[in-house]
């Protein structure tokens, strides 16, 4: 059987394993082609040094001739985070979705409570609990997806008092550097099986630019 062109690595957000992105996954590799892959991790277990060298060992494994990356929630950090870490990859574009660029204001408030702080990890205290500036500084398209339909605890935990994705506020997923930011009416959990989310996802790997603008 032919290899295809491309390839597409999802990664998972907090306390997920991949399976959660089943749909969304499939719906990309029938939209481009492509064969999509899962790369699991556990950000409670480890911190971002050894999440970012497995998934360098993922894809050195893979060794694709192309690929694309999309990043749910803390996916997309992790990925922010390889390319700060390694050297980069095949060529290819990159999509967050929901993910917390700038800080999580849910993730610090949960963060207060002992029990919680522990089930979030390492990895989460590195990159979440502490406001930092990042920039897009990479050589490869990103374009990020954030979600303005407020449901989810985190509405509740974080008390937000502007667009949300019940989860993350809209606020938080904008990077400076990005190619291209897209707000669609999905909530964070809801934009994993959203056919438009998925669309406007496999629009961006395969021409660099979202439909809707």
């Amino acid at each position: 059987m032919t290899r295809p062109l491309q390839h597409i690595v999802y990664v998972h957000g907090l306390w997920m394993s991949g399976s959660e992105g089943l749909l969304l996954r499939h719906r990309l590799a029938r939209a481009l082609g492509a064969e999509v892959h899962a790369f699991s991790y556990s950000a409670v277990l480890h911190g971002m040094d050894e999440i970012t060298a497995r998934l360098a060992d993922f894809l050195a494994a893979l060794d694709p001739p192309r690929v694309h990356f999309v990043g749910h929630s803390l996916g997309g950090l992790v990925l922010y985070n390889f390319f700060e870490r390694h050297a980069s990859p095949p060529p290819g574009r990159v999509v967050f979705l929901a993910t917390p660029c700038v800080a999580s204001r849910a993730a610090e408030q949960a963060g207060h409570a002992p029990v919680i702080g522990a089930l979030m990890g390492r990895a989460v205290a590195e990159e979440l609990l502490t406001r930092r500036e990042r920039r897009w500084r990479f050589d490869r398209p990103l374009g990020i997806i954030a979600g303005s339909l407020s449901f989810g605890v985190g509405q509740f935990i974080a008390g937000f008092d502007e667009p949300s994705d019940g989860t993350v506020a809209v606020s938080e997923t904008r990077l400076p550097g990005a190619s291209a930011h897209l707000v669609l009416p999905v909530s964070h959990a809801g934009m994993l099986v959203s056919a438009r989310v998925a669309r406007e996802c496999a629009h961006f790997l395969a021409e660099g630019c979202f439909r809707e603008s």
